[in-house]
């Protein structure tokens, strides 16, 4: 018999709608707006699916229904091929490993008042029964994964730059060993060089642990750099998807044209070559270590 070769689906979404009922005061009636209405997707192993359209087209919600914070209205959620709906089933710690989320904002994801050590290891507090002393380790370890010091570990978040605590949101959402990484515009309030440096890393990242991501992103340019299929929203529907060089070389629905058309392009490759320059010179500048 043949070996299997078909690409090893992470998550799938069947028909996925989310409803929220809007109440028109005391006397009107109340009408159904489909936030999400019957979105099909399915994400390979190793892959990003970038998820783009404008504000209030859906993307955010069908997100937070992928990372499983809210669920479906109805349609089907796989995950890993088994069914997962957080309304009738109980949420199970390894449920919550496999599937994790890389806010906007990361310093509104942090606690202020936490350290950036005991940040990473509250996942591995909460979730598993992993020894005080080798959740430090990890924690250690993970922080110099994501590019900050061994003597970050003992700082608070408001001592970090964006681009740092964005580093520190990354690796905290990576201490499960997630199979899925959800990324809601995770780069759009950070400096350009910044996003490149950032966008790099996610990179990297996904590359090493074989990571699965689900890019949610209004910054097209971005999208190019980073996903290797792309999805297109409106109101709450996908007009348009494909692999990235086809939805970007031939796009074929009106909006997604629309989209293009009015969105600034930002030469992501560019910034990147820059900071790689930048880096070269401080270090020739620096010269050899003694």
């Amino acid at each position: 018999m043949a070996a299997d070769t078909s690409p090893e689906i992470v998550i799938e979404g069947r028909a996925i709608t989310r409803d929220y009922v809007m109440r028109a005061g005391l006397f009107g009636t109340p009408r159904v707006v489909h936030a999400v209405n019957g979105v099909d997707f399915a994400v390979e192993r190793g892959k990003t699916l970038a998820i783009v359209g404008e504000s209030g087209c859906g993307k955010s919600t069908l997100a937070r229904i992928i990372t499983l914070i809210d669920p479906a209205t109805n349609g089907t959620l796989l995950i890993e091929g088994q069914p997962v709906d957080i309304a009738r089933q109980p949420m199970t710690k390894a449920l919550r490993a496999t599937v994790q989320i890389v806010f906007q904002n990361p310093y509104g994801s942090l606690n202020p008042r936490q350290k950036v050590g005991d940040v990473l290891m509250e996942p591995l507090q909460l979730n598993t029964d992993t020894p005080a002393s080798e959740r430090r380790e990890r924690a250690m370890a993970m922080l110099q994964k994501v590019g900050l010091m061994p003597e970050h570990f003992n700082r608070y978040p408001h001592m970090f730059s964006g681009g740092q605590r964005q580093r520190i949101a990354i690796a905290r959402a990576l201490m499960l060993n997630p199979r899925l990484l959800v990324l809601d515009e995770p780069v759009s309030a950070l400096d350009l060089s910044v996003q490149a440096q950032v966008l790099n890393l996610l990179s990297d990242l996904q590359e090493e642990f074989d990571l699965t991501y689900v890019f949610i992103s209004h910054d097209l340019s971005v999208v190019r750099y980073l996903a290797d299929d792309v999805m297109v929203m409106l109101k709450g529907e996908v007009v348009e998807r494909g692999s990235r060089d086809v939805v970007f070389g031939d796009p074929q629905h009106e909006y997604t044209r629309k989209l293009f058309a009015a969105t600034p392009v930002t030469d992501v490759e560019a910034i990147r070559a820059r900071v790689a320059r930048r880096a070269q010179l401080l270090q020739t500048q620096s010269g050899p270590a003694t």
